[in-house]
């Protein structure tokens, strides 16, 4: 193929994708190396919104498992996205990349609030749009997030990237003899069990028939691969 296989995607990165090896935090190389992958399929005329977490910052979950009220922490998580959000963005802006954060929470001095219509415009226009904050509602993850605004903008597909290329049989660290899947249906990975992504966020990409890929962000053009529609990670279909 030598046109994408998708016009639109939403693609999901997590918190600590971009901490690399270290023990916390971002680092410059690997985020400066995921936006090289970004910028490539963007220049390509894919339209890129991104969700991102914030394990390397703050995570809720592990906030509340500690003692602290489970919506405090996650409130705290969210602003940690939008700290990876503004990281991000400045990334692609040093790379030549225009790129737009929305945020779900109101932190006008800092980023603007999310808006559908705006962010769908922005799209249209060839910016990348990064959102943050989650769903801005505690006790959702930032999968569901993912899954929502992919819903709201869209997107063709869903992209999780991930540090495994794809849904294995079992965990492939465990099991040498483990099996990755090329293509399974939302049905299939259910029935198997198959930890995916969060359920509420799995049901809502079956439930609007938002395809989802599965892929490894650290393998070199695994992105522009999966865009362009080849055999990379794992496709979920509806």
């Amino acid at each position: 193929m030598t046109t994408p296989a998708y016009q639109r995607i939403l693609l999901k990165l997590s918190g600590e994708a971009l901490m690399g090896d270290d023990a916390y935090g971002i680092n410059p190389d690997v985020v400066s190396r995921i936006v090289g992958e970004v910028a490539e399929v963007a220049r390509m005329g894919v339209q890129v919104g991104v969700v991102i977490g914030g394990g390397n910052i703050f995570r809720g979950m592990a906030g509340a498992a500690s003692g602290m009220d489970r919506a405090t922490a996650d409130y705290m998580g969210m602003l940690a996205t939008v700290m990876n959000a503004m990281a991000l963005a400045d990334a692609m802006r040093a790379a030549g990349v225009v790129a737009r954060v929305q945020s779900a929470l109101n932190i006008e001095q800092v980023v603007e609030p999310y808006i559908r219509g705006k962010a769908i415009r922005y799209l249209e226009n060839g910016r990348v749009v990064i959102f943050g904050a989650g769903t801005g509602n505690p006790f959702f993850t930032t999968d569901t997030a993912a899954a929502l605004r992919g819903a709201e903008i869209g997107a063709q597909i869903v992209l999780k990237a991930t540090k495994v290329d794809g849904i294995y049989t079992a965990d492939p660290k465990r099991d040498p003899h483990a099996e990755r899947f090329s293509r399974i249906s939302f049905d299939e990975a259910i029935s198997r069990n198959l930890q995916v992504m969060d359920a509420t966020a799995f049901a809502l990409c079956r439930d609007q028939k938002l395809p989802l890929n599965v892929f490894s962000i650290f393998k070199p053009g695994a992105l522009k691969r999966v865009v362009m529609g080849e055999d990379e990670g794992t496709l979920v279909y509806c």
